[in-house]
């Protein structure tokens, strides 16, 4: 259901007593101001948008909240100021125990439908405006405020790619406070916020790890720098502005960075960490370089949990490690051996961390269980295995996945989006290796007669998130199948290439 009150437009740096700064750059020729919010303007936000959320919409425990704010169309400092205010309205809403559902703002409109058909939600704050005036501080005098959880109630939800089919969301539900506090603890003893870092926010908050790190800051009473949409250029320039300590990214981020005409700007971070998607050791060891390899981290994660946690020194010691299981959880390779072979990887991990895949218990039972000696364990299905010592090798990645700039695509869910175009009789799509963003989406079609590749791209443009796009389409009279009639993906790219008419090659009459 859409919002009943009436969207208001408001900038946080227009609210009275703010904390919040829009600060000119520095360097000026990228006159591109962040969005600077201290933890401080983070609690007020969050307190106005829970006091909405309770008050208003009469919002209880566990009811769930969709944000969908943030997409594009607007410039960088006004994207960078609702990213910050969705932030906020997300840490009051868990505060308040109602479940902020993050829905990526670049989805198409009938993409956010379809997560929203799979996760009903009880109230959705669709735009910049709805969040602006979710999270207004003023006018709330008098006002009974809720009584708020002093950590998030759990996590929010978070959609992950499945194999077939929509996307699912990862529901952890809500957290009695004690067991609340257990889950944020364990993951401040990890990455250790504290009140004089400042953190760079690098991604999108419908990934994780983005709005996770965020929440660490305003409990640790930190600030957090927003630039919108993830530019080098206006990376560089907080950089030099705001002299960031901490930062999450993926490594295509920082190899656009570390590529900047005249190279980056000097390192600030005592604390660097990239997750998202493999890391060649060329740019593992151009990132060490640059940010120190005693202050560079990187982890083995997913939506639905972290399997480990590598600082750079480790990494050199044992060059294509991941690093050992983060405290408190256990690694086990299939059966848990620790004969070197690759298999499945499983994760032990604290009860507070449990998720279950919203409305799928089918697939919820594939993704854990239970361990001879007790405890249960997940897996998103990832292989690799463990040396001597216990440290992680990556051996593949899930069956079908691609991972495009740190974003995981699954060729199902793209393939399903391109049978909807009314000129594709059949889609495959898989990933080629790509120097920038790890891999590229490619799709091999079968056309209607006469249409052509290029009217495949025009729709996917209106239709497709840009991240799911295909990049490379080719025209094929027929996809190869196995003997149920599944495409056969094994080695699909090469037949691709051989098989496959370029998109300027006219199809045949």
């Amino acid at each position: 259901m859409a919002p009943d009150y009436r969207p208001v437009r408001l900038c946080m740096a227009d609210f009275a007593g703010s904390d919040a700064t829009t600060t000119p750059s520095r360097r000026q020729d990228v006159p591109v101001p962040a969005h600077v919010l201290t933890a401080a303007m983070a609690d007020a936000l969050a307190t106005a948008a829970a006091t909405r959320l309770v008050g208003d919409h009469d919002l209880r425990p566990g009811a769930r909240v969709a944000f969908l704010a943030g997409g594009p169309g607007r410039s960088a400092s006004e994207v960078a100021a609702t990213q910050a205010a969705v932030a906020s309205a997300a840490y009051g809403a868990l505060r308040a125990g109602v479940v902020p559902v993050m829905i990526n703002p670049l989805l198409s409109p009938a993409e956010q439908e379809a997560y929203l058909q799979d996760v009903p939600v009880d109230l959705i704050v669709a735009d910049a405006a709805d969040v602006a005036r979710l999270t207004d501080p003023s006018g709330l005098a008098g006002r009974r405020r809720p009584e708020l959880a002093d950590v998030p109630l759990g996590r929010p939800m978070h959609f992950t790619s499945g194999t077939t089919g929509r996307s699912k969301g990862v529901w952890a539900g809500v957290l009695p406070e004690a067991d609340a506090s257990d889950y944020w603890r364990d993951e401040q003893q990890q990455w250790t916020l504290d009140s004089e870092d400042v953190l760079l926010n690098h991604g999108p908050l419908a990934h994780s790890a983005p709005l996770r790190f965020s929440f660490l800051a305003f409990l640790a009473g930190a600030d957090v720098v927003f630039t919108g949409s993830f530019d080098a250029e206006r990376t560089a320039t907080a950089i030099l502005d705001h002299a960031p300590t901490v930062a999450m990214a993926v490594p295509t981020h920082l190899e656009r960075l570390l590529n900047l005409p005249g190279g980056p700007p000097p390192s600030s971070y005592r604390m660097l960490v990239h997750a998202g998607s493999t890391c060649p050791p060329d740019l593992k060891r151009r990132i060490h370089t640059w940010a120190g390899v005693e202050h560079t981290w990187e982890f083995l994660g997913s939506t639905e949990g972290q399997f480990t946690a590598c600082r750079g020194t480790e990494w050199e010691d044992r060059p294509g490690t991941l690093g050992t299981a983060r405290a408190g959880r256990r690694l086990h390779i299939d059966d848990g051996s620790l004969s070197g072979q690759a298999g499945v990887i499983w994760c032990e991990a604290p009860a507070v961390a449990a998720f279950e895949y919203f409305g799928d218990p089918a697939k919820t039972a594939q993704a854990w269980a239970s361990l001879p000696g007790g405890g249960r364990a997940f897996t998103v299905g990832d292989l690799g295995w463990l040396d001597a010592a216990g440290y992680l090798y990556l051996h593949g990645r899930r069956t079908d996945l691609i991972v495009t700039g740190g974003v995981n695509v699954y060729p199902a869910e793209v393939e399903a989006e391109l049978r909807t175009c009314p000129v594709v009789r059949a889609a495959a799509v898989f990933g080629r290796d790509d120097p920038h963003w790890g891999a590229r989406v490619c799709a091999a079609i079968v056309l209607a007669p006469d249409a052509s590749c290029a009217d495949v791209t025009e729709w996917a443009r209106a239709n497709m998130a840009g991240y799911r796009r295909p990049k490379e389409i080719t025209a094929v009279d027929a996809l190869p199948l196995t003997s149920n009639g599944k495409v056969r993906r094994d080695g699909l790219a090469e037949w691709v290439a051989e098989q496959g008419r370029p998109a300027s090659s006219p199809r045949p009459r």
